[in-house]
């Protein structure tokens, strides 16, 4: 376990996260139970706000990645920290909204966002809106010179930056469905598209070169690749970015096989290679947009889950089935992710046997890990998987019909729901039956 102030194993010998007792929380709520800590989360909101205030002059805005965890309360902890948030749709812009948070500090982006949700935008005063595809900028022209009104823009581009992490979650390469790449010119036809429109002003620019990266030196050629375009398109037509918006992808700790990052670090070396090409070039240094979603949730989430059955294949495999799966844990199917868990219950015991984690779908592949470290299983032990705050929820589905878990927010001690239990009437709720079966 990566232990800190917050999780920690107390003195019954039981995990405790936020102050709260597991054991007790999973007897409270039930399982699957999704359990974020607060102060784990405002911990890293200001980490990334102070850093960026300190090291480039307050000269920047921290956005918070929607897509890694959505719901109306960790949009009421963002706007109470005095952060901006990104979105990807029109739900998660709606979610947002409902929870009163302010649309000139919101970043819409998407690689084909519907006329709808360009629309709703638009209504709800987003502050800028990445543009990703030519026909975008059309569509927008249209909507905003509708409304009379002058939408700021940035543009997504490639850098041709390859950061080591799994392919699918590689976004800043030539061959992407996002952005423009830089090497074969369309990043700037599209400046110069954009610079031609009426009713959108071009602001700057978009990248993300990926998730789950744990090289310095990747962000950091970022920046320097990013820095080199703007001087270019600056010399070619005039045109001075004076927003940059280097994206997300900080890694964060799964298992003993990634490194601990130390987040002040990472950020000041960014910095620091943005005034460093500014001076270069003979820029203006930028607003910098910076788009943490997974290193402020991710570490921050457990989910618990009851041991069921447990099942003995001699000489090949232990299986350990819980209450749980693919259809809240998604990310082993994907990308055959790793994580480290522990019983909650007998959290101090040492383990002693490798078993597979297999959820309870009708798959034959359900499974959330592999090759496990646990003490000897027994049917009704508390199982707490770590680092589940980010893509977990919001990648969660009700396949075989199972319930999406509810989530609670943890702090001094205290839980309450922050997103509340399924029930089997919400199953159905949009189900109809056409007349001619009845």
């Amino acid at each position: 376990m990566n232990e800190r102030d917050t999780l920690k194993i107390n003195g019954k010998g039981h995990l405790e996260i936020g102050g709260a007792d597991c054991v007790e929380l999973a007897a409270q709520f039930g399982t699957p139970l999704y359990v974020y800590d607060e102060a784990y989360i405002r911990a890293m909101m200001r980490a990334y706000r102070d850093t960026i205030a300190e090291a480039y002059d307050g000269n920047g805005t921290v956005l918070y990645a929607s897509k890694a965890f959505s719901c109306t309360a960790i949009y009421a902890i963002a706007k109470s920290e005095r952060i901006g948030v990104d979105v990807v749709s029109g739900g998660e812009l709606y979610t947002a909204m409902r929870a009163g948070f302010p649309p000139e500090k919101i970043c819409m982006h998407g690689n084909n966002k519907l006329p709808r949700e360009i629309a709703y935008a638009l209504e709800c005063g987003v502050g800028t809106i990445v543009v990703d595809a030519f026909s975008e900028a059309d569509l927008l022209e249209r909507e905003a010179e509708q409304r009379g009104m002058i939408q700021n823009v940035l543009i997504r581009i490639n850098p041709g930056i390859e950061a080591h992490t799994h392919a699918y979650v590689q976004t800043a390469t030539t061959d992407s469905k996002f952005g423009f790449s830089v090497s074969d010119g369309t990043a700037q036809k599209m400046s110069e598209y954009l610079l031609g429109k009426k009713h959108l002003r071009l602001k700057g620019y978009h990248c993300h070169i990926g998730s789950q990266i744990f090289e310095q030196q990747s962000f950091v050629l970022a920046a320097e690749k990013c820095l080199k375009f703007v001087a270019e398109i600056k010399q070619k037509t005039g045109f001075e970015a004076e927003v940059l918006n280097l994206g997300g992808g900080f890694g964060v700790w799964y298992t003993d096989e990634d490194k601990k990052i130390d987040l002040k670090i990472y950020l000041r070396a960014v910095i620091d290679a943005v005034k460093t090409q500014c001076e270069k070039y003979g820029l203006r240094r930028p607003h910098l947009m910076l788009e943490p979603g997974r290193s402020i949730v991710g570490e921050a989430g457990i989910t618990l889950y009851t041991v069921g059955a447990i099942k003995e294949i001699p000489n090949v495999k232990k299986y350990i089935a819980i209450d749980g799966g693919m259809f809240e844990n998604p990310r082993y199917s994907l990308y055959q992710s790793k994580y480290t868990a522990m019983f909650a219950n007998r959290a101090a015991e040492p383990p002693c046997e490798l078993v597979s984690v297999a959820g309870k779908c009708c798959e034959s592949g359900d499974l959330i890990g592999t090759n496990i470290n646990l003490p000897k299983a027994e049917t009704g032990d508390i199982l707490a998987f770590f680092t589940t705050g980010a893509y977990h929820y919001s990648m969660a589905s009700n396949y075989n019909r199972n319930f999406i878990p509810p989530a609670v927010l943890v702090k001094d001690g205290k839980a309450e729901y922050i997103v509340k239990p399924q029930t089997y009437e919400d199953l159905v709720r949009n189900d109809v039956i056409p007349n001619y079966l009845k």
